[in-house]
């Protein structure tokens, strides 16, 4: 299970908060990181210090100009906030997130990507709407910031739990019995859900009203399956041909006229 999570830091500013990162990672038995467009050297003194030890997961970290990127391969992203600040997403704490991920790591390809934001601003909300839940650490509320590295670690934590407590089963999971859509097979879908939505004059890009914020979170609190998603697919590419074919009929009814 453990083998499974990916740690996502995005826009880190300072060395050693990525170094520390890799240390609360290791602690914990996390080997994946991967670093979203880094905003300072990533190998240098610093993050190796912090590290103590566990420097060998900054040598492998995978760099991605995007997040889309680096959670394409995905069945579940789970993006640390304290709130979402333009419309309300599924909310869970680390124990949560935790409980889940026994069911969420069985199937051969799921892998689950864990994202943190900005050591400064966080994740911007374009970045929490590609998520399929948000995980909110419930600290004090009179002081609520936390350093980075302890963030990865509270959540890193609870995950090591959850494996500790059901790594010795023997019966594997059946709650997912086809393979997830990936974020990145998600992220398609998007983008032809709008485009359909469009051309039947059903959205207007220019006064979106939060229309495909909304249909993000209705999709990605749903989680479908792979097959599921091709069914959408297919519906979205049926519904574009009758489209054409009547554009088409009006065209040549416009020309005989």
């Amino acid at each position: 299970m453990l083998d499974r999570l990916r740690i996502v830091l995005i826009g880190t500013s300072h060395p050693g908060n990525i170094g520390a990162v890799a240390r609360a990672m290791h602690n914990m038995g996390l080997s994946d990181l991967a670093l979203v467009a880094p905003r300072c050297e990533v190998i240098h003194q610093e993050s190796i210090s912090r590290a103590s030890g566990a420097d060998h997961l900054l040598h492998s970290a995978a760099r991605h100009a995007t997040l889309e990127d680096a959670v394409a391969d995905c069945t579940l992203t789970v993006g640390a906030s304290a709130r979402s600040r333009t419309l309300p997403w599924p909310m869970v704490s680390p124990r949560e997130l935790a409980e889940r991920l026994p069911s969420e790591c069985q199937p051969p390809a799921s892998r689950v990507a864990l994202v943190f934001g900005r050591e400064d601003s966080g994740l911007t909300n374009a970045e929490l709407q590609r998520c399929n839940a948000h995980i909110h650490i419930p600290t004090n509320a009179d002081f609520s910031s936390l350093n980075l590295a302890a963030a990865v670690q509270v959540v890193a934590y609870e995950c090591r739990l959850a494996w500790l407590s059901t790594h010795t089963a023997t019966e594997p999971s059946t709650l997912h019995e086809d393979t997830l859509a990936s974020h990145a097979d998600l992220e398609r879908y998007f983008e032809h859900l709008e485009r359909t939505l469009v051309a039947i004059e059903f959205h207007d890009p220019a006064k979106p009203r939060q229309l495909m914020a909304r249909l993000r979170r209705l999709y990605l609190r749903a989680r479908p399956e792979q097959i599921e998603l091709n069914i959408l697919r297919g519906i979205l590419t049926a519904t574009e041909k009758q489209t054409a074919r009547r554009q088409v009929t009006q065209d040549t009814s416009s020309t005989h006229d």
